[in-house]
């Protein structure tokens, strides 16, 4: 009787360290790096969904919302939650979930936008310095994050094996914005499987961005491209996004190495 006991009291332990949310760790560009960026805090988020000393891990890099500017590196700690939770409950792992933060005004005083430029050299930070499979490295975000997903994937689509943006706008200059890049963007897009989230009823950003640049990535032709709109959800399509196993599923199906 004693045995079942401490055996039970072990497995409730266990059972609830594992429940535990996963803490990220702060890491920080080097000084040298840091001096090539404008837009990016050189403090980023890293969480570590994988046992020690695994080589090859897939990479997720989440983007987030405007509501996650600034200097603080803690300010953006719950938005990938999300996606940490998701990738547990639908076993996705073992992988590696990278949060950079954009600083709310740029070293030259403009307002803050994610920027291909320094996310390319926080990238090759992330190549040199994490036990990443670099043919498995997703791209995401949301709102913001979604623009940047947009943005970074239509810059550089050869870093990525899927681009995933939430609710994003097209443009630079906020939610109803359109890049003069458009016919680039999907062009490069062509190139890499794209699935868009978006709420039909957004007020914040238009589903009729994401339905734009999915219909120019088509144009370009583009054959592994999609949209889902939930209809009866707004800018905080995300929560259910995130709660779905389809997200992930198709994610994490996706392989640079089978494509070739």
């Amino acid at each position: 009787m004693r045995n079942s006991v401490v055996l039970f009291l072990m497995l409730v332990f266990c059972s609830s360290v594992w429940a535990q949310p996963v803490r990220p760790k702060i890491c920080k560009l080097p000084l040298e790096l840091e001096k090539e960026t404008n837009f990016l805090n050189p403090e980023f988020l890293v969480y570590s969904l994988y046992p020690p000393n695994t080589k090859n891990v897939p990479l997720v890099i989440y983007l987030h919302g405007a509501g996650g500017v600034g200097e603080d590196i803690n300010r953006i700690k719950g938005q990938p939650m999300g996606v940490c939770r998701g990738i547990e409950k639908f076993k996705k792992g073992p992988c590696i979930i990278v949060a950079p933060q954009c600083l709310r005004t740029s070293k030259e005083g403009k307002r803050g936008i994610w920027n291909e430029q320094d996310l390319n050299v926080l990238f090759q930070h992330l190549k040199a310095t994490l036990p990443m499979d670099e043919n498995r490295v997703y791209l995401t975000g949301n709102s913001m994050g979604g623009y940047g997903s947009w943005m970074w994937g239509g810059s550089n689509p050869e870093h990525f094996a899927a681009i995933a943006p939430i609710v994003g706008g097209i443009g630079p200059g906020g939610p109803k914005d359109i890049t003069d890049e458009l016919t680039t963007w999907a062009r490069n897009l062509a190139k890499v499987p794209v699935y868009a989230f978006v709420g039909g009823k957004d007020k914040v950003v238009p589903a009729d961005r994401s339905k734009t640049m999915v219909k120019e990535i088509e144009k370009a032709g583009g054959k592994r491209v999609k949209l889902k709109i939930y209809p009866n959800e707004g800018h905080n399509a995300s929560r259910t996004v995130f709660n779905e196993r389809e997200y992930f599923d198709w994610m994490f199906d996706q392989n640079k190495q089978q494509a070739k």
